[in-house]
């Protein structure tokens, strides 16, 4: 099965669930679905922030996966994690390497050629 997460409640949702739980669990290969992508909003962007060992080791197994990272590109323009370009989207900066940054269309669009059979939002 096909999961991906939505990151929305702030407070200990990124650093608990995400930190504790689902990261631990694909860093040793058993989380038992094959985790597509990952969207961040408010500021759980932060957890993504260059630097940031939850992020960097988030990060490497995205990059060993093929795993989408993309924040929400109002969220991280708000936290200085995205620059507006003069096309109307965003840049990343200071963010993990491979971190997209869009909005909704942006993020189905990312996942078009590889859809999840569930989408989980913490």
């Amino acid at each position: 099965m096909k999961v991906a997460y939505i990151f929305s409640t702030t407070g200990h949702t990124v650093s608990y669930k995400l930190g504790k739980m689902i990261l631990p669990q694909l860093e040793e290969h058993r989380h038992g679905a094959d985790v597509i992508g990952m969207f961040f909003f408010d500021d759980n962007t932060f957890a993504l922030r260059k630097g940031n060992p939850l992020g960097e080791r988030l990060g490497a197994v995205a990059r060993e996966n093929g795993m989408l990272l993309m924040l929400c590109d109002q969220c991280a323009s708000e936290r200085n994690l995205a620059v507006l370009r003069e096309d109307g989207k965003y840049d990343p900066v200071d963010t993990v390497e491979g971190v997209q940054v869009g909005c909704f269309p942006d993020l189905y669009a990312a996942l078009e050629g590889n859809p999840p059979d569930q989408v989980i939002t913490l």
